[in-house]
């Protein structure tokens, strides 16, 4: 298991190969990426994304710890970026490897869900208007009911 938090951009196709050619034993590899899109009405200029380096990190691994031992994944990866992003910019990549591709495909939707209402980011939209915090969302929030 790889959980990394960083400012910096990160290839997807490489991150993407080394994490599906590292376990042979595996049947299956899903891969999803976060990008960061334009505001609906309003123009976007930019999201800056906060966080405490220790607690995000803490968060992110019991996160994907518990996405491992649901689904007896062989491996999981979750890189999620902070600082300032403009609209199509990756925010974030999750991957995850098991025998079957039903565990794959569920422990990935299961991270991405954990990760949108329970990892401690906090955004700030920057429009050409306006700026203001991301508030959470109800439909974020009801996601996680399945789980």
């Amino acid at each position: 298991m790889r959980v990394v938090v960083q400012e910096a951009p990160f290839d997807f196709g490489a991150e993407a190969e080394a994490f599906a050619s590292a376990r042979t034993d595996m049947g299956a590899v899903v891969t999803f990426t976060g990008v960061v899109r334009d505001l609906a009405g309003d123009r976007l200029d930019a999201m800056e994304i906060e966080h405490y380096p220790g607690m995000t990190q803490k968060a992110l691994e019991a996160i994907a710890d518990e996405a491992i031992r649901r689904w007896s994944l062989g491996d999981a990866l979750v890189i999620h970026r902070f600082g300032r992003l403009t609209p199509g910019e990756r925010i974030m990549m999750v991957a995850t490897a098991a025998p079957h591709r039903k565990d794959a495909f569920e422990a990935a939707e299961f991270l991405m869900d954990y990760l949108k209402s329970r990892a401690p980011f906090w955004k700030k939209e920057h429009g050409t208007d306006s700026a203001g915090w991301v508030a959470a969302k109800d439909e974020d929030e009801a996601a996680l009911d399945r789980w």
